[in-house]
């Protein structure tokens, strides 16, 4: 479901630039599908003056793409950045976001090569290889000054536990190391099936002799290890970094190294890449060992991360399913079929529910419940309909925004939500009674008026709004419905009718719910065309009428 296709592009030609190397045969991938252009040398200023006359902007590490290019973007075609690789702390994943715009990256494709990397960094730092190739090759026999120390044993120290984590988990132990590890998203479970133990983050600074980081850069991660981490640590500790620079402290770094406390360490990332001047001292410490960010530098990475990359962004042009997007929910393609249907009643449910609420009432809760089979696992469900309800809310909660303001699509329905203070929950219970599954929606304004609807599927194609407020109806949510508040006394639904058929307004179906006879009800009328002002009017002064609204699906 790509966010921002309409009619109006389909069939006409995709545009897609790419503005770093990437491997030949993604571009040639994409060019089975789109036009493409490779511009490898655009300035900032050039790519944003661009940028708004293509679908999709493909990069690497190398394109800053900021929030003017991104904005500048979105008043055109742009659609979908990809990033052939892991890391996007070059976009502006936020403001795209906000834009609508998808950032798809390639997580996978350099898993081995990473891995690898952070193991060579290792061996290369225990057994000093750098420094005593470097000697040798100038001329000096230095065995005893290029003395190592065995890996077999030791006690490895890993942050962070995903792809890349894990992997380097799994060599370590092939090495003969002893592997302790942090990771807050991990279960114990994850942790059991690599054959090790997880720890506090300060217990595993204190136990390891080496210590490899492979967390993501964030606010929180940023410079996590610094001065009183180094502290922590074991006397002799050897730290390698081929994750992200900025995860350590380099200044507090290079005063662990002069101090001793710190034996050596092998960096791949840097906080500023290429190092600037004043980092000089850190790199020409003898004990430092470092490459110029090589971790996904193999050809099998490259050509993996180029693919796959290109898959992805020509999936989200082709509005099918996109697994590795960092903004938007993804949804095995095969389970799209079965939900595809309760989409379709979300953006009915999401629509009929903005129009229950006049537009100059501010909307504070947007709550979506699930009963029945849709519900079943509760807040736990992890697989089927059940388990992927949150993309039928953010279908919901699209259509509901989308009445009020322009440009909402799956991509930012939740931050604009969040944006304007609109508080989204969502419920689950397997406990329903004369429906397999039933979906409602909830909504309180800043008057504390809560309207509710809710609906269901008859088969897989068989829509039906079946609650609105406290009232049991059967209606189709389709064309133009016309809902009328009234006290349940006789003389009410003849006069609306013969009101509508005096003015050639034909009427499809008819829904009547009421709490009690003799109370308040609510009428469903299906029209085939829609009602003008006048007509309403004269509705609205149909003796025990309430309210009138016309609402358009």
């Amino acid at each position: 479901m790509n966010p921002k296709l309409n009619e109006s592009e389909k069939g006409k030609p995709k545009k897609v630039l790419v503005t770093d190397p990437i491997s030949e045969e993604g571009i040639k991938k994409l060019r089975e599908f789109a036009e493409v252009d490779v511009e490898l040398e655009l300035s900032n200023e050039e790519l944003k003056e661009r940028i708004a006359g293509y679908d999709a902007l493909t990069v690497r590490s190398g394109t800053k793409v900021t929030k003017e290019i991104i904005e500048a973007g979105s008043e055109g075609k742009l659609k979908v950045i990809g990033r052939a690789g892991v890391g996007v702390d070059n976009i502006d994943v936020e403001t795209a976001t906000e834009k609508g715009i998808m950032v798809v990256n390639a997580p996978a494709a350099n898993t081995i090569s990473a891995a690898e990397h952070t193991i060579a960094m290792l061996l290369g730092l225990s057994r000093k290889i750098p420094a005593a190739n470097m000697s040798l090759k100038s001329g000096v026999w230095e065995r005893k000054k290029h003395m190592g120390v065995e890996v077999n044993g030791k006690v490895l120290g890993i942050i962070g536990l995903g792809r890349v984590g894990s992997e380097v988990v799994k060599k370590a132990k092939g090495l003969g190391m002893r592997v302790v590890a942090y990771d807050p998203f991990i279960s114990q479970d994850k942790a059991g099936e690599l054959g090790i133990m997880l720890s506090g983050f300060k217990e595993v600074l204190s136990l390891a002799d080496f210590i490899s980081l492979h967390t993501p850069l964030t606010k929180e991660t940023h410079h996590m290890v610094g001065a009183k981490e180094f502290e922590l640590m074991k006397d002799g500790v050897r730290v390698i970094n081929c994750a992200r620079g900025g995860l350590i402290d380099e200044r507090a770094l290079k005063d662990a190294i002069k101090s001793g406390k710190v034996a050596g360490a092998a960096l791949d990332v840097f906080e500023e890449e290429p190092p600037s001047s004043g980092e000089r001292e850190l790199l020409e410490l003898e004990e430092v060992v470092v490459t110029p960010h090589l971790g996904a530098s193999t050809e099998e990475a490259q050509k993996a991360a180029a693919i796959i990359i290109a898959e992805e962004v020509i999936n989200a042009l082709m509005n099918k399913p996109v697994r590795n997007a960092i903004n938007m929910i993804y949804v095995e393609e095969e389970l799209m079929g079965a939900i595809k249907p309760y989409l379709v009643l979300a953006d009915k449910l999401g629509r009929l529910s903005a129009q229950l609420i006049p537009k100059s009432s501010r909307t504070e809760q947007f709550e979506v419940s699930y009963e029945g089979e849709i519900g079943a696992g509760g807040a736990g469900a992890g697989t089927g309909i059940a388990g992927n309800t949150r993309l039928i809310t953010v279908a919901m909660l699209k259509s509901f925004l989308s009445w009020f303001i322009d440009g909402v699509n799956y991509v930012n329905a939740e931050t604009i939500a969040k944006k304007f203070g609109i508080k989204v929950t969502e419920s689950k219970t397997e406990t329903i009674k004369n429906f397999s599954s039933l979906i409602s929606i909830t909504t309180t304004t800043q008057s504390e008026k809560k309207r509710t609807v809710a609906g269901t599927l008859f088969g897989k194609d068989d829509l039906r709004i079946v609650r609105l407020d406290g009232f049991r109806v059967d209606a189709s949510p389709s064309g133009y419905m016309l809902l009328c508040s009234f006290s349940d006394k006789p003389g009410v639904i003849g006069p609306v009718c013969t009101i509508l058929g005096d003015r050639g307004i034909n009427i499809a179906g008819m829904q009547v719910g009421r709490e009690k006879a003799g109370g308040e009800a609510v009428m469903v009328l299906n029209v085939d065309s829609s009602v003008g002002e006048d007509t309403m009017e004269k509705i609205k002064k149909v003796e025990n009428i309430f309210d009138v609204k016309l609402v358009r699906l």
